[in-house]
Formats: structure tokens, sequence, C-alpha cells
């Protein structure tokens, strides 16, 4: 999620634009499940509906960065463990959501996430 408001104040500033990013319930997270039960994904379908209407669309095979080389990489700068998230970006179709519209994410092989926003 992103609060494009503070964003934009920050960059009319010339501040770091983390504000417009990590704020509360910023990133809700579905269920988890361990790379030993789905294996590292590199396909499968990727969705999310705002209020039943699909927003964003795509594949996994579609990631610049497969999850190894996003391990690999951060791993030079951070001390990852288990249960760390990595936030990569998402596909095409970023758009306003506003207080009452429920977000639903479904990740092939993974549970889904449903969110209301508040």
């Amino acid at each position: 999620m992103t609060r494009r408001d503070l964003q934009g104040q920050a960059k009319k500033m010339g501040r770091p634009w983390e504000i417009g990013k990590a704020f509360e319930r910023s990133a809700p997270v579905g269920g988890l499940k361990p790379v030993s039960q789905t294996g590292y994904l590199d396909t499968g379908r990727i969705e999310l509906k705002v209020n039943g209407q699909i927003r964003q669309e795509g594949d996994l095979n579609q990631m610049i960065w497969k999850v190894p080389e996003m391990i690999s990489y951060l791993s030079e700068y951070f001390e990852l463990a288990a249960g760390d998230v990595i936030l990569s970006g998402t596909p095409a179709g970023v758009g306003p959501v506003v207080r009452g519209d429920v977000m639903e994410v479904n990740i092939e092989q993974l549970p889904p996430l449903s969110v209301k926003v508040a």
C-alpha cells in the first residue's frame, strides 16, 4: 500500500519516501507456507480484486528477480531470518482504494487474503 499524499509531501521536501510506504496497516500479509510445502514459487497466477473487480493480475514468472535472487542480494545488506517478509512489488494496475473497499488477494498455491479498508 502507498499513501500517495504522504509520498507526495516527502518528494516536495526532498525527503525519503518511506513514510508513504511504512504506515500502520500498510502491508497486510496472508497465511504463510514453508517452502518445504510449496517449493520456490516461480510460476502461478497473481490476482487482486477490489470489491469483486479485478484490479491487478499477472504471473509470478513475470517477476524481474526470482525469490532466491532477492534473498541472496538482500542477505548482503541485512540479516534475514525465518519469518522476515520481503516486499517485491505488484503487477500493473495500481490504483486508489477508499474506506470500506474489500481487497481480495490470490496467489496460486498460497492461502487467499481478504482485507477491508478501514
